[in-house]
């Protein structure tokens, strides 16, 4: 299909990037990511509570999330509640690791409002910024 502009209608998120519609490589519906988010918030809750019983967390649990999300996502591409959705952070051109781009990406994460502005390739004001894109990975 071609659009009024002239360019090349898209039919389904990420093709415009060359991913597939379905199945492993897909763009991670944001009820995936939405899912993952909330496990890792979690996580990170019941792991600050636990250092830090029988006082509340207070800001501990957003430091441990931010710690826990920079690393896993640099290292491995994933949080362990993207791992547990079956969804990654793949990076988008030669590169095989998120590396670095995973300190700006949780930081515009933090902010929430980034995450929820997202393009017809379903990727967030953080994902274009740092050229990262969720897939499926199962």
């Amino acid at each position: 299909m071609v659009a009024t502009d002239g360019t090349a209608e898209q039919t389904y998120p990420g093709q415009a990037l060359g991913l597939p519609a379905s199945a492993v490589g897909s763009v991670a519906t944001m009820g995936a990511k939405i899912g993952a988010f909330v496990i890792d918030i979690l996580l990170s809750a019941l792991l600050a509570w636990a250092i830090t019983a029988p006082e509340p967390p207070k800001n501990w649990s957003l430091a441990i999330w931010a710690g826990m999300t920079i690393v896993t996502v640099g290292l491995f591409g994933f949080t362990p509640g993207q791992a547990a959705l079956g969804i990654r952070v793949a990076p988008l051109g030669r590169s095989s690791m998120v590396g670095l781009w995973a300190v700006p990406r949780t930081v515009l994460v933090f902010l929430i409002v980034p995450p929820l502005l997202v393009n017809a390739d379903m990727r967030g004001l953080h994902d274009r910024w740092c050229r990262t894109v969720v897939v499926r990975m199962r």
